[in-house]
């Protein structure tokens, strides 16, 4: 799988493995061309400094995930580890033993690109990103808000851009995702404000997908999905994800 991986590197972002240790002559460093800042480290690392069972080495890839609520709950999937022999806040290990799918570890890739380019090619490659976004009910009907519509207009997140997908997730008495949306347009202006809420701009949102609230209510979030609170908008693990979208 070392080798699959630097063959994606090299045939989608261009990049070659750079080898700046001699004394550790495997372990290469992918950098972007423009800042020589590292978007992946990749190593061979005995498995009892990263608290695996067994003997011997295994191949693994450092990655860097800006999200931190998308990075504690990845952290918690299987292969998946803090960032070993870089800052654990920032950086995750993922196991190159095919533990995790290659199609996540080519994503995680992709958020390491980003996450560690310059702003003006972040900005300019920048793919779609799922949210799950949190409605308060004692606010706002969000269980009847795509009656008789399919786009609605909602409090717009930080971060979020259009092409996003947003999953709504109606907070207490109700406590699950209800709906998955496309956003279609975002930074309409709004102004509003009252003692409860502030909403400077709005985005808008089309319905794509309903849910029952008992197919993913926070009981399952928690469980099995290591979602252990939904305050704001946030990043989703690929688990999660997958299972969304069946």
């Amino acid at each position: 799988m070392r080798q699959s991986v630097f063959d994606y590197i090299l045939k989608t972002y261009g990049v070659a493995p750079d080898y700046p240790w001699s004394r550790y002559d495997s372990n290469a460093v992918f950098r972007h061309a423009e800042n020589k800042k590292w978007f992946a480290l990749v190593m061979s690392v005995p498995r009892c400094r990263l608290g695996l069972g067994g003997e011997g080495s295994v191949d693994v890839i450092d990655l860097k995930i800006d999200d931190p609520f998308f990075r504690d709950v990845i952290i918690r999937e299987e292969g998946i580890l803090p960032g070993y022999h870089l800052n654990k806040q920032h950086w995750i290990t993922v196991l190159l033993d095919g533990t995790v799918q290659a199609e996540q570890v080519q994503e995680l890739i992709g958020m390491s690109f980003l996450a560690t380019a310059p702003a003006k090619k972040k900005e300019k490659l920048r793919p779609a990103k799922e949210w799950i976004v949190p409605a308060n009910p004692k606010y706002y009907d969000v269980e009847h808000a795509f009656d008789g519509t399919e786009e609605i207009d909602w409090k717009q997140g930080r971060g979020i851009a259009a092409g996003d997908t947003v999953f709504l997730y109606a907070a207490a008495p109700v406590s699950a995702i209800l709906f998955q949306c496309r956003v279609t347009e975002t930074d309409i202006p709004c102004g509003y404000a009252d003692r409860n809420l502030t909403i400077p701009a709005l985005m808008r949102l089309r319905l794509q997908k309903r849910y029952a609230p008992d197919q993913f209510p926070f009981s399952v979030l928690k469980e099995e999905y290591g979602i252990f609170a939904v305050r704001g908008p946030r990043g989703i693990p690929y688990s999660l994800s997958a299972a969304l979208k069946k």
